[in-house]
C-alpha cells in the first residue's frame, strides 16, 4: 500500500520535473490510499496554479485510490502522531493514514525524512 503526500500529487498532476518519482505509487490505484486532507490541499493548489477545471480533474484522478476520511479515531491518532513527530495537522493526518493502512508514505518533504515507513524522495 502507498500514500502520496500532497506535494507529491501536485508534482505529478502538474507535470513538474519531479513527477516521475511519484508515478509508481500513483499509477497503482489498487494499492493507493488517499487521505481526504490531500484532496483538499491538492485541489486548493492546482486551482490556484492551473485553474478550476484542472483542479476537478486532479480530484478525479485521486478518487481512484482508497479515500480515507477523517473520523474521530483517526483524528485522535493523528493528534498523537503530531505530538510525537512535531508535525502539522495535515502532515500528521497523512502519516496517520499511512500507518493505519501499513502503507509507505511517498514524500519529498524534509520533515518526514527520518520517520519509519516513509520513502523520502530527494
Amino acid at each position: 500500500m502507498n500514500v502520496v503526500d500532497s506535494s507529491g500529487w501536485v508534482e505529478y498532476l502538474a507535470g513538474r520535473h519531479r513527477a516521475e518519482i511519484y508515478t509508481e505509487a500513483i499509477e497503482s490505484p489498487g494499492t493507493l490510499v488517499v487521505p481526504a486532507i490531500c484532496i483538499f490541499e491538492v485541489f486548493r493548489v492546482i486551482r490556484r496554479q492551473l485553474g478550476e477545471n484542472k483542479a476537478h480533474l486532479a480530484v478525479s484522478a485521486m478518487r481512484r485510490g482508497i479515500i480515507v476520511d477523517l473520523t474521530i479515531p483517526r483524528a485522535v491518532a493523528s493528534a498523537e502522531i503530531s505530538r510525537v513527530h512535531s508535525l502539522s495537522m495535515a502532515d500528521s493526518i497523512i502519516l496517520s493514514a499511512a500507518q493505519e493502512f501499513r502503507a509507505v508514505l511517498w514524500t519529498g518533504d524534509r520533515h518526514f525524512k527520518d520517520i519509519p515507513g516513509v520513502r523520502y524522495l530527494v
